[in-house]
């Protein structure tokens, strides 16, 4: 039987793969390190503008229940009948009109539940948009950020909401 000679390999370190991988990771860090600067003041001159109108907030109505069911609009006290036209007339005189609905906060004398039900019955014919105020829950404090969020209505944490 004859005897294969075999030449003992020799382990070789290849330069250009690592040479290759380290171009790759000097060139992301500068990547990142040159994206990630953020720029707080950028110098530039602003035009002024000396014939322009303030703003003004759109008008608003605001729908009221207390601890004991009392119905209020705008402050005043109402009947559910009367609601009703209370707003349409506002809302007839101002299309740009924003309505909030705002619930007491706390416990009453009376269930308000039927009485929001009925609230929104009554507002669904009008087809506008109604908007719940009250202070933000614990699922409003797991929200992101409003970076990108739509925004929330009115100041003190409203939820828009339209009438179905």
């Amino acid at each position: 039987m004859r005897r294969l000679r075999r030449t003992p390999i020799h382990p070789r370190i290849e330069l250009i793969p690592l040479i290759d991988v380290m171009t790759f990771l000097l060139t992301y860090f500068i990547y990142a390190t040159a994206t990630l600067m953020r720029v707080d003041l950028v110098p530039m001159q602003l035009r002024q503008f000396t014939s322009g109108t303030a703003a003004t907030p759109a008008p608003a109505v605001t729908i009221a229940v207390d601890l004991d069911g009392i119905v209020y609009v705008d402050r005043e006290k109402v009947e559910l009948p009367q609601m009703v036209e209370k707003v349409r007339e506002k809302v007839t005189k101002d299309k740009k009109t924003v309505v909030y609905l705002a619930i007491a906060e706390g416990q009453g004398k009376v269930d308000r539940a039927p009485l929001l039900q009925e609230l929104w019955d009554r507002l669904r014919p009008l087809n506008m948009t109604v908007n719940l105020v009250g202070r933000p829950g614990i699922a409003a404090a797991n929200r992101p950020a409003p970076g990108n969020a739509p925004p929330a209505g009115p100041a003190g944490g409203g939820v828009a909401a339209p009438a179905p």
